[in-house]
């Protein structure tokens, strides 16, 4: 998933096309390098394989600094916004209450379509050859047993939970210790949230540079696949794809219900109102250039100009719904790309991730949001995070669906909270 910016300039487009181009001309060129002979082949691959692992690893060492910063500092923004009044305050509820809905539709849905729509067993076959060539240092993750799973939810040291991407337990720290922040006085908050905040900015200019270069890595990575998978990564991605965006559409429905039986409204009025909204979100991928339009469409459905005026902005800067469920739903799917076993306890703390992984990655650019969102849920549930890297450039594809979700959501949460707004407030 690439969640959307708050605005795309034309230059983002462009590295977004880039660096999908680079993918299907990497897939394609590994594919065909099987006609010059394993003599000239396998130096490649292994060329390729070193400066794709290269610049994975630039990615993988910003991801802990990242979400350790950007949760704190999260969680104590979220915490103000709340305290700021009642209709923040009940905003924000009904935010987290749907974000963790979304994360176990992401974690039920795509394990079920997986087996109703499963990959042809030649391409997986493949497929996983081809992974094989990028990520032999990812080991899958052994399914934990439940005493195991409850046992290392705390960390008896959060350095070394970070140190071995214990992401689940440093993440329970984490926010343990944001929360605790949101209980100290004024200054001494500010002064902790500046340095996380400094560090977050910091973590995020590195992420850039490497992204910067994301057209060389994925380019060589999509070569070391091609040429291990042939033709079959082009019918992986399609229905990775497709999957993911269905996982995307369930979220989109629930919006719907959310607008219905929570803000009463009727699905016709509810679905005329949202016409304007939704075009704005398909064409640009954008949260924030929607928001005019979905004001209007709140106040067409008599949402009052107070409700609309602080749960709509405060959705497009804290609200991203589409997110936990389709972040998700991409480690379910590397796990089954790469024969990764997915217990329960395992699920659970893919959703616990998931579920919080969107308090971190608002305001973010899209291919940021990816690595900080996607890369700790994969971690947590011991799926190889090496596929991503490939997965990221055909993200501007399901980025459609998560943008739309994200906007009929937002609308219909925001008629939900109005409609339990007493008039007091």
């Amino acid at each position: 998933m690439i969640e959307e910016e708050s605005a795309k300039s034309g230059g983002d487009h462009a590295r977004t096309w880039l660096v999908l181009g680079a993918l299907v001309g990497g897939l394609l060129i590994g594919a065909l390098s099987a006609r010059l002979g394993d003599g000239v082949r396998e130096p490649l691959v292994r060329i390729a394989g070193a400066i794709g692992g290269l610049w994975l690893d630039g990615l993988k060492m910003t991801v802990i600094p990242l979400i350790v910063a950007l949760l704190v500092t999260g969680i104590t923004g979220g915490a103000d916004a709340a305290r700021a009044g009642g209709i923040a305050g009940r905003s924000f509820i009904w935010f987290v209450v749907v974000l963790t809905l979304s994360a176990t539709i992401g974690g039920v849905t795509m394990p079920l379509l997986l087996k109703l729509f499963p990959l042809p067993s030649s391409a997986t076959d493949a497929l996983r050859a081809g992974l094989a060539t990028i990520n032999q240092a990812d080991a899958a993750a052994s399914v934990p047993k439940l005493e195991d799973f409850v046992a290392g939810l705390l960390p008896t040291n959060p350095i070394a939970a970070a140190a071995n991407d214990k992401v689940l337990a440093l993440v329970i720290f984490t926010a343990l210790f944001a929360f605790a922040l949101t209980r100290i006085e004024d200054d001494s908050r500010a002064s902790v949230t500046r340095f996380f905040k400094a560090v977050e900015q910091a973590m995020l200019v590195m992420v850039g540079w490497v992204l910067w270069l994301a057209p060389f890595g994925v380019g060589a990575l999509a070569f070391a696949v091609g040429a291990g998978a042939g033709g079959a990564a082009f019918a992986a991605l399609a229905h990775y794809i497709v999957l993911v965006a269905s996982v995307g559409v369930i979220v989109v429905l629930a919006g719907y219900a959310i607008a219905v039986f929570g803000a009463g409204w009727k699905l016709g009025d509810f679905f005329r109102a949202m016409a304007g909204p939704q075009a704005v979100a398909i064409s640009t991928q954008s949260s924030l250039a929607a928001l005019p339009t979905m004001l209007t469409a709140a106040r067409s459905l008599g949402v009052p100009d107070r409700n609309a005026d602080v749960s709509l902005p405060l959705a497009v800067a804290l609200f991203r719904a589409t997110g936990p469920a389709m972040n998700l739903a991409v480690a379910i799917y590397v796990a089954y790309w790469t024969g990764t076993p997915l217990g329960v306890p395992t699920l659970i703390a893919g959703i616990a991730v998931a579920s919080v992984a969107s308090y971190w990655a608002v305001s973010l650019p899209g291919a940021l949001s990816y690595v900080t969102s996607i890369a700790p849920i994969a971690l947590a549930m011991g799926v190889p995070i090496a596929p991503l890297a490939i997965l990221i450039a055909v993200e501007v594809l399901p980025d459609i669906i998560r943008t739309l979700g994200n906007v009929v959501m937002d609308v219909a949460v925001t008629g939900a909270v109005a409609r339990h707004t007493p008039a007091a407030d």
